[in-house]
């Protein structure tokens, strides 16, 4: 079944388009990936799934129904960790911050707080602050912040962009964890071709400005996936080029 329906999406500021005309689904508990050249409008795509940008024509439905503002069954991940950390609100503070919106029990908020502080490994760190942190372990209390807030739908701009490589292959397994353990649909997207075939089940290639659906790429790779297996089968070298060409053609 389709929670996410995008038809006929259309973006432009001014004379400008970043998004020509866009249709896709998303089905729920599915992991899309979302890749294309860079300046493509991957980002601006993102915010006008959830509601942050308002179409220029077209819509984006969940559920069926038109998305005109942001929906509760929505959560967001920014690449800019750090930016969207509160620095003078600890670990655990900041991941309580969205659940006052919900205006939950206080035993309950802390409930779900802890769960989602255990499922990113940082229950012994609860109590620090971000500057504390490395920028992985940053990143990671974003994503326990988005898995408190309990969406349907998590949504993620290029999240793990900024970190070096090891890091980067430790939450991307960490990511899949969670994806499993919490049965979100997870919409992901990044510039890295490696990472979308290694984390999705399809990908969605974008072309470049203004954008388009080039191809949907549909990732057979059997679950779970493991950094170095995985990326040793011929299957993933096939996919991994496929995708390069797809962009660059």
């Amino acid at each position: 079944m389709s929670v996410v329906e995008v038809a006929q999406l259309k973006k432009s500021y001014g004379p400008t388009t970043a998004i020509g005309e866009l249709s896709f689904t998303v089905e729920a508990g599915e992991f899309l990936c979302i890749v294309g050249p860079s300046g493509c409008g991957k980002t601006t795509l993102l915010k006008c799934v959830c509601g942050l940008l308002p179409a220029s024509a077209g819509e984006v439905r969940l559920h069926g129904r038109r998305v005109s503002a942001p929906p509760e069954q929505m959560a967001l991940v920014f690449q800019e960790y750090g930016r969207s950390l509160f620095p003078w609100m600890s670990v655990r503070q900041n991941v309580l911050f969205p659940l006052r919106r919900k205006r939950l029990p206080g035993g309950e908020r802390r409930r779900v707080s802890d769960e989602s502080l255990a499922a990113v490994g940082l229950t012994e760190f609860a109590d620090h602050f971000p500057w504390q942190l490395s920028g992985g372990m940053q990143q990671r209390v974003a994503i326990a912040r988005a898995l408190a807030y309990q969406p349907e739908i998590l949504l993620m701009d290029e999240p793990f962009a900024s970190v070096d490589a090891q890091t980067r292959g430790e939450l991307e397994d960490l990511l899949l964890g969670v994806w499993k353990e919490f049965g979100v649909t997870v919409l992901f997207v990044t510039h890295d071709i490696d990472e979308s075939v290694y984390l999705g089940d399809r990908i969605l290639v974008l072309s470049g400005r203004p954008t388009t659906c080039r191809e949907i790429v549909k990732v057979g790779l059997p679950r779970p996936r493991d950094q170095l297996a995985t990326k040793e089968t011929p299957e993933f070298a096939r996919l991994r080029a496929h995708v390069y060409k797809a962009i660059k053609s």
